[in-house]
């Protein structure tokens, strides 16, 4: 009788989905119809146009602002910094909305219409001849204050957008992946490798063909190509509706880390003897006690059988406080990480400007922000060389499910990131002492690779990270951390620029001038690789020191997660 129950659990198991998520009706999902790499594949065609247009935006920003609002390059290196670091801080407030009120699906399509309205409003001040830079007069050597306005709402419109768009969709995508399931366990974790393989798809399109439309035609005519193919794919996505799992939001998931915190205040008098822990969850997964910061520990003392829920937690929403108190010094420690990944998109885009972009006999020349497609290549390399010959390998070497631990391949990948600056260093160096106008664009590739494959570790091991050890509840806002890095290391990069214009100009001429060839961009790629090289010993030591998530593994009925409101979600 045991043997046929086990037997009747597994065919369950297989046929469905007990992860607590529904499919778009409300009901439990069938396993071979819904989710997986059948419905991630609609997930990605839309990360694909989103990542197109961004791509075909960010990297020719700077060219823009110079070219044609005539800013100079310290003004327009900043003002990329500024909108690449609300765009990047942005999803904290949209991963929030979607784990605790909207649900992931219906931020992801809110988000989505309103980055397609930005890029609407972005046509619209390079088509409606009032609201051109320079009237029907061009050129000009200063643009109209109408074009500046629509311009700067058009972009920082796609900011908001994307704050609900990147922490929503990529969690969206790693959800529907059962981490019960042996199978769909192994594909979720390469699900983060591929997931940004096809991110690099969209960028090298958007770096090449979008840039060479907006070089070789027109700005206006490549927004519109990016108008049309962001439409289709929200299109696209909607029509993936019955292939997805869907999970309920769980109302705020700050909440019971603040009660955690008072109710540890309130008892910390108290001495740790009985923990109190729930027989099952509402939601999430238990998980283990572990021995760190012990001091949030009293607030899952039992004083009484009845008590508020202020003033007794759970030992799993102890160890919840714990994990995301943990990822402060990680957090921190990946800051100077984002400083560097930050000049590809400026000061290495620019130093394209200068040199010989000329291709077959110069009879073609490459658009100066399409030099990025070096780094999405070197990207792709390092995540397809990771996911098909490390990961397999280092399995069959150290056991390990993952092959390489988290923590360890972010640290590798910011090795060749502080290799990147000092390259760069060296690259700068050359140029400064030839002629620009003769020495070949291809000398920046060195750097570009070894920064795209520092992204495949560090980027990539980022975003599994953050996704894979907040609370179970907290998925979109972990995206959102992860994005946060990024987003507040190009405001730092931005304050760096204008420490280091300060000091050094006051030591007799700044490194940044009016133009490359009067900065010292080679000193500052050098200072980079030094307080990223001098950061590495730091992350190190907070790596030996961390603990990772350590989830208990029950079985789980039907009856434990699904409730008549679920209906409701979706």
């Amino acid at each position: 009788m045991e043997i046929d129950q086990s037997k009747n659990e597994e065919s369950s198991q297989d046929k469905w989905v007990y992860d607590s998520c529904v499919d778009h009706k409300g009901r439990i999902p069938v396993r071979a119809s819904t989710g997986a790499w059948k419905a991630s594949v609609f997930i990605i065609v839309i990360e694909f146009s989103e990542r197109l247009s961004y791509f075909g935006l960010a990297t020719s920003l700077i060219i823009y602002l110079t070219k044609v609002l005539h800013y100079d390059i310290k003004t327009a290196a900043k003002s990329v910094n500024y909108w690449s670091g609300v765009t990047t801080l942005m999803p904290l407030f949209g991963g929030f909305l979607a784990d605790s009120y909207l649900g992931r699906f219906s931020t992801v399509l809110l988000s989505s219409i309103v980055y397609l309205l930005g890029l609407i409003v972005l046509t619209m001040s390079r088509v409606v001849p009032a609201l051109w830079p320079c009237g029907a007069a061009a050129p000009c050597s200063e643009p109209r204050k109408i074009h500046e306005v629509f311009f700067f709402l058009a972009i920082y419109c796609i900011s908001v957008g994307t704050g609900g768009h990147k922490p929503s969709l990529e969690s969206f995508g790693a959800d529907q992946f059962d981490e019960d399931h042996p199978v769909e366990r192994l594909h979720k974790m390469s699900f983060f490798n591929w997931w940004n393989s096809g991110l690099c798809c969209g960028l090298l399109l958007g770096v090449t063909v979008v840039v060479y439309v907006q070089d070789h035609v027109s700005w206006a005519a490549a927004d519109l190509i990016l108008t049309a193919v962001m439409a289709l794919s929200i299109l696209i996505f909607c029509l993936g509706r019955p292939r997805y799992r869907f999970r309920k939001p769980a109302g705020s998931p700050l909440t019971p880390l603040c009660r955690v915190a008072i109710a540890a205040f309130r008892k910390r008098r108290l001495a740790a003897d009985q923990l109190h822990e729930a027989a099952k969850l509402d939601k999430g997964r238990q998980l283990f006690h572990t021995d760190k910061l012990r001091f949030l520990d009293k607030a899952a003392i039992v004083e009484a059988e009845k008590q508020s829920p202020w003033r007794l937690a759970t030992v799993t929403e102890v160890e919840e406080m714990k994990l995301m108190i943990n990822m402060i010094p990680i957090w921190i420690t990946t800051l100077p990480f984002g400083i560097c990944v930050a000049q590809s998109s400026t000061f290495f885009i620019k130093q394209s400007t200068t040199l010989d972009r000329s291709i077959a006999g110069g009879k073609f020349t490459i658009p100066p922000a399409s030099t990025y497609a070096l780094a999405a290549i070197g990207m792709i390399a390092a995540v397809v060389v990771y996911d098909k010959i490390l990961v397999p390998f280092f399995r069959r070497v150290t056991g390990n499910e993952r092959g390489i631990n988290i923590l360890p391949r972010i640290g590798i990948g910011m090795c060749f990131t502080a290799l990147s600056m000092v390259v760069a260093a060296a690259v700068e160096r050359k140029r400064l002492k030839s002629d620009s106008n003769s020495m070949s664009v291809f000398w920046l590739a060195p750097q570009f690779l070894i920064i795209g494959v520092g992204d495949g570790f560090a980027l990539v091991g980022l975003q599994e990270y953050f996704y894979d050890q907040v609370p179970d509840s907290m998925r979109s806002l972990g995206i959102a951390l992860y994005l946060s890095v990024i987003g507040a290391a190009n405001f730092l990069s931005s304050l760096l620029i204008t420490v280091v214009d300060r000091v050094t100009e006051k030591g007799g001429k700044s490194w940044f001038g009016k133009d490359l060839n009067s900065s010292r961009l080679d000193y500052f790629y050098l200072l980079l690789a030094g307080i990223t090289t001098a950061n590495l010993a730091v992350y190190a030591f907070v790596v030996s020191r961390y603990s990772y998530k350590n989830v208990r593994k029950t079985t789980v009925g039907v009856d434990d997660f699904y409730d008549a409101d679920a209906r409701n979600m979706a």
